[in-house]
């Protein structure tokens, strides 16, 4: 990967929809560069996938939290398939050090939010969890 490949992540990180003539004008390149970098980056993996991004107001008001996980013994693997389960659990990230896994969630209301967490205490195998609200999200 190249400094022209890392501006075109850049760029359709602040917009997918952006057309190859853009890009290829904003890069400096040919269209056909823009395109083949493009076809590259999808085959090899780098690029999974494209999203829509809503305005926050769009999202009713949800509660986003991080919830750092302690997992009891070797029980990371059960752990994580009864979080999979939970329909307030939108990804699941294992990690190092003191925690074992991080758990990103929302709900719709703190009312909502305080079940979610009433349901991730009662899990076996999570021996400690601590919660942080997400204020603000500030785009990479």
């Amino acid at each position: 990967m190249d400094d022209i490949d890392r501006q075109l992540l850049g760029l359709l990180r602040d917009d997918a929809r952006t057309s190859v003539a853009t890009l290829a004008r904003k890069l400096r390149v040919a269209r056909g560069t823009v395109q083949n970098r493009l076809a590259r980056l999808e085959s090899d993996g780098t690029i999974v996938g494209y999203t829509v991004r809503l305005r926050p107001q769009e999202e009713a008001q949800r509660i986003r939290a991080l919830t750092l996980v302690a997992v009891e013994g070797n029980r990371t693997d059960e752990v994580i398939r009864a979080l999979r389960g939970d329909p307030a659990v939108t990804a699941l990230h294992t990690t190092n050090g003191r925690w074992d896994i991080v758990a990103e969630l929302r709900a719709d209301s703190l009312e909502a939010f305080d079940r979610v967490l009433g349901r991730i205490r009662l899990i076996e195998g999570i021996s400690n969890t601590e919660t942080s609200l997400l204020l603000s999200t500030h785009k990479l």
